[in-house]
């Protein structure tokens, strides 16, 4: 069996046990020089490997254990896997290459030719089996590593929409993230017909075609109580903050199909505010804005928090939009088929620019339904659809029907 020439040869005999740990030594050295990783993530491999090749057995637990621990140790100092198999290859062709004189040295006999295959075949299935362990260990650290930032990052986006942080640690925290909170940023909501968690592919194609569009500015991109939250920097840029919260939600919207295959998103978009308080009124105004659209059974898909502002008008007085839909709209309850047909009617005529075959074409109604409905509308409430001077009481309690849930909800008490 050839050796390696430029290293020193192991004496015999007495005292030989300091010689043999010194080449060991050497050996692991020139390995972790040749590889360019650290020592330390050899540590007892060349020893172990010779004591399988001494006695004729396996890796103990114990050494398997620390080979465990050194895949750990790797990604703890940034080492990827291949480089970490590579020293261990290249530490097990060094040993291999002095592997009779080494045991020599220790049995203080020379190998016989006919222990070659045996001894060879426990020392490459140790090489194996050390290989297996380092990779279970590497992987088990990297998922560790992993978990411990997707929990670092669900925390901070906790803090940063929910407003429970202090400013300024937020603040150092979004750094984190590429994200500068002094400035101005949009926030974007992403429903499907899904729940989402952060851990899902879908959170990651969604940032992958984000990123791609929007390299130069300021993203994160994360999984909220089963919804997609984008928060983009709406810094000037050449594009208005509208047009980027579309852009955003259309991506997002496409990337999210793609991955579950639904393709009943919705966005709420709120508008750009600064600082990290803005941030969570941006949040709070698109959250605003899907559960408007739900409850008005808007067709959009994209529903800017800026369209909507009418509606939070109404929403804020409870009390008197149940006083007015109570008053205007209660009659339609003694209809048979009750109120919501003819509510429903109402909305499909306004939202349809009280054009009633466009109305019916909505419903999938006759128009000859349609216009029998309204005139019931009409006769029950004393409220004509038709007529200008009573339009605008008909559409704001329609819409206040919506928002309260009215008829399916009781309104609530005066």
């Amino acid at each position: 069996m050839t050796t390696i020439t430029n290293e020193p040869a192991v004496r015999t005999g007495r005292g030989s046990g300091g010689e043999v740990t010194g080449v060991l030594s050497e050996l692991a050295e020139a390995a972790s020089a040749r590889s360019g990783v650290p020592v330390e993530l050899l540590d007892g491999y060349p020893h172990a490997l010779l004591t399988v090749a001494r006695t004729g057995r396996g890796l103990s637990a114990e050494q398997e254990a620390t080979c465990r621990r050194l895949g750990g140790q790797a990604v703890a100092m940034g080492v990827g896997l291949p480089a970490l198999v590579a020293v261990h290859m290249h530490a097990s062709r060094r040993l291999w290459s002095r592997l009779p004189e080494l045991l020599t040295a220790v049995r203080e006999r020379p190998l016989r030719p006919t222990e070659l295959v045996g001894v060879g075949e426990a020392v490459w299935r140790a090489a194996d089996a050390a290989l297996a362990a380092l990779t279970a260990g590497y992987v088990e650290a990297q998922r560790l590593v992993v978990r411990r930032e997707e929990e670092f990052r669900r925390e901070f986006v906790d803090d940063l929409l929910t407003g429970r942080s202090p400013i300024g640690p937020l603040i150092e925290r979004a750094e984190l993230f590429g994200l500068q909170l002094s400035g101005g940023h949009l926030v974007v909501v992403v429903e499907d017909g899904q729940p989402i968690d952060s851990g899902s592919a879908v959170r990651g194609s969604v940032e992958e075609a984000l990123r791609a569009r929007f390299a130069t500015r300021g993203l994160l991109v994360e999984a909220k109580d089963g919804r997609l939250v984008c928060v983009v920097s709406s810094a000037p840029g050449g594009d208005r903050a509208g047009d980027v919260g579309d852009q955003v939600a259309d991506l997002a919207g496409r990337a999210m199909s793609a991955s579950v295959q639904q393709g009943r998103w919705r966005s709420g978009i709120g508008r750009p505010y600064a600082g990290p308080r803005g941030v969570q009124r941006s949040f709070q105004e698109a959250m605003e804005a899907l559960e408007t659209a739900t409850r008005l059974r808007l067709p959009h898909r994209v529903v800017h928090a800026a369209d909507l502002l009418v509606y939070r008008v109404l929403g804020r007085d409870e009390a008197a939009l149940a006083d007015l839909v109570r008053t205007v709209l209660e009659p339609l309850t003694t209809a048979r088929g009750g109120a919501e047909p003819l509510v429903e009617t109402l909305q499909a005529y306004f939202a349809a620019g009280s054009n009633a075959a466009e109305a019916a074409r909505r419903l999938h109604l006759s128009v000859r339904a349609v216009t029998y409905r309204l005139q019931r509308v009409q006769e029950l409430t004393g409220y004509s659809p038709g007529r200008p001077s009573q339009h605008l009481t008909l559409l704001v309690a329609v819409t206040g029907a919506r928002l309260l849930g009215w008829p399916r909800r009781q309104l609530v008490s005066e």
